[in-house]
């Protein structure tokens, strides 16, 4: 009789330095995964690993802004689980997720949010980013859309 796994769901934050990945039971973070690693050689070797222990149910990921690379990786990532595993994902709000704090584009240009809409700000002095998994699956800002959100900065 093959084993039960437990049922969980993910919340992958990819868009910086380091790659996080919550494991949530019942709504409550239970595992925190972090690697220095690129996106591109551990995402999918991570995501293995868990999925040989747990049952994912859903996947959430922040879909942007952040590093362009990382967000595209991240999806083709989770649309090919979805295809070929049917485990579905969506997209949440990146700054949800570092206390509505500014996120880098380039160079000097940070991505900040001002009420509903992100747009670009440079700051002189580099801003510091700190992304982390909440405790409870409920303080995570689902969006409507699970694609990519790519905001190109003015150049």
């Amino acid at each position: 009789m093959p084993e039960v796994l437990p049922n969980v769901e993910v919340v992958i934050i990819a868009i910086s330095s380091p790659l996080l990945i919550g494991i949530y039971e019942e709504g409550r973070l239970i595992e925190e995964i972090s690697s220095d690693q690129k996106t591109s050689e551990v995402l999918l070797k991570l995501l293995m690993e868990i999925m040989q222990r747990y049952h994912l149910s859903r996947i959430l990921y922040t879909n942007g802004p952040g590093s362009y690379m990382a967000i595209k990786l991240t999806y083709i990532t989770l649309r090919t689980l979805e295809i070929t595993r049917t485990i579905p994902f969506y997209g949440c709000d990146a700054f949800s997720l570092n206390g509505q704090n500014p996120i880098k584009a380039m160079g000097k240009l940070y991505f900040i949010k001002e009420k509903e809409t992100i747009i670009t700000k440079k700051f002189d002095e580099a801003v510091e980013q700190r992304f982390a998994l909440p405790s409870m699956l409920s303080e995570v800002t689902l969006l409507d859309d699970n694609k990519p959100l790519y905001i190109l900065p003015a150049v």
